[in-house]
């Protein structure tokens, strides 16, 4: 492969890996402070943190929640907002652009799903804790990306490509999962607004304008309007990231002669002593960033600036949130729930995954990606099981106000979590020396 060719198709998902691993680094390193804070001499300050009042009030108008409402509502609509983005960019461009590419992602992700919330429900078929039958479902990207990033050049990137697409899908069947199944009393006329501003959105974006501040102003409209109306607010985010254009106004090469004009006028310029820019040069750099505007994608902008926040503040602080479980005998927990989870992310996913994308293979439907062994996917069925951020969300909808259930949830998802992903290292580890010493 050219250097050309690898800056453009290689470079950007290595840096994308790159930022997941790290975040998956620091949500393992806040889910630790949270569980050593909630079980410290300090524990009740740890709930009283999360349950400050914060909000604003404006006339007849007010929007008063506890912090840890305000983290899951709000912050979690800026995470769900970039799944949104990352969808939309893989069906239009990327892994799941054509069938022939999305079939294995697909199939291991139908498998990653069904199986784990049928093995739910076989152990929990009735009662309040059937309710949490989405919770095993979900894959944490962030957390497997950064286990396979321990295992360096022993996985082929096609691997990594691999369980990414699979996160995607696995991503879209959770959203999916908390549109239909956690949302309760649903104000349709709320709803039915919040459409009609999406709908503009659309047609914006159809007729070719884009304006970020815009699209700020009116997807926060929206996000509340789904708040008050009984569909979990982060599913506004999705559908906000679906109205974000792909296509720039112009592109690169249709431009590159503009930009050398900018770059060779730049060049001309007299140098100053001083540590600040002359009036020709600020209107060359205002002409830069006029160029740039023009040539970049909306949608692939906003992922790019959105993802370090994302992987680097947002989510562990969703982390240090809601991961802090007190565990001590005065703590009453439901072991039984604790358990469906951790056999269900165990077992359920990693069965799902494989037997599903065997299906997919041996029928011709699908195929396995250049460099990578079945064996491989085995250990990418056990990272599935790695549940943690959607799971945990889901666990706080199926269970809300139910501080046990929620609580022993939390406790299956890391022992699950934990578990899974060692398993899956090993095996994958384990594997890949094999192949080595095979080659060798």
């Amino acid at each position: 492969m050219t250097q050309r060719l690898r800056k453009i198709f290689i470079t950007p998902f290595e840096k994308f890996l790159k930022v997941e691993s790290l975040s998956g680094l620091l949500l393992f390193g806040a889910t630790i402070i949270s569980l050593l804070w909630a079980n410290s001499t300090w524990g009740d300050t740890y709930k009283e943190l999360w349950e400050i009042p914060l909000g604003f009030q404006f006339h007849n108008f007010e929007l008063t929640k506890p912090l840890i409402l305000w983290i899951n509502d709000g912050l979690m609509a800026i995470f769900f907002f970039l799944i949104g983005l990352e969808i939309k960019r893989e069906v239009l461009l990327g892994e799941l652009n054509t069938l022939k590419k999305a079939s294995l992602p697909i199939f291991a992700a139908l498998g990653g799903i069904i199986i784990p919330v049928l093995l739910f429900l076989v152990l929990n078929p009735s009662g309040e804790t059937s309710k949490g039958w989405g919770i095993p479902m979900a894959t944490d990207i962030a957390f497997t990306l950064a286990i396979l990033n321990l295992l360096g050049n022993r996985v082929p990137l096609s691997l990594k490509i691999f369980l990414t697409a699979f996160a995607i899908v696995d991503d879209i069947g959770a959203v999916l999962t908390i549109a239909v199944f956690y949302s309760t009393n649903i104000a349709w006329d709320l709803i039915g607004y919040s459409f009609l501003l999406l709908a503009f959105l659309f047609i914006l974006t159809k007729r070719g304008y884009y304006n970020r501040f815009l699209y700020l102003g009116i997807g926060s409209i929206i996000w509340l309007l789904f708040l008050k109306s009984g569909i979990h607010p982060t599913i506004a985010g999705i559908l906000i990231a679906f109205t974000i254009p792909v296509k720039q106004r112009g592109t690169v090469l249709d431009n590159s002669e503009e930009l050398k004009d900018i770059v060779d006028q730049l060049s001309e310029t007299k140098p100053t002593s001083k540590p600040i820019l002359v009036d020709e040069q600020i209107s060359l750099i205002e002409d830069l960033e006029d160029w740039t505007k023009k040539v970049q994608s909306p949608l692939q902008n906003l992922e790019h600036k959105l993802h370090s926040w994302i992987a680097y503040f947002i989510i562990p602080v969703f982390a240090l949130s809601n991961a802090g479980v007190a565990i001590s005998a005065d703590n009453e927990l439901h072991t039984g729930l604790s358990l469906s989870i951790i056999i269900a992310l165990i077992f359920g996913k990693s069965i799902g995954v494989v037997i599903l994308s065997w299906i997919g293979v041996k029928t011709g439907l699908a195929s396995l990606p250049a460099g990578v062994n079945f064996n491989q996917i085995i250990g990418i069925g056990f990272l599935a099981g790695v549940g943690f951020t959607m799971s945990i969300f889901i666990a706080n909808l199926a269970f809300e106000g139910n501080t046990i259930l929620i609580d022993s949830s939390k406790v299956g998802i890391l022992v699950g979590s934990l578990i899974s992903g060692f398993i899956g290292y090993l095996i994958l580890r384990f594997q890949s020396k094999k192949t080595i010493t095979t080659q060798a």
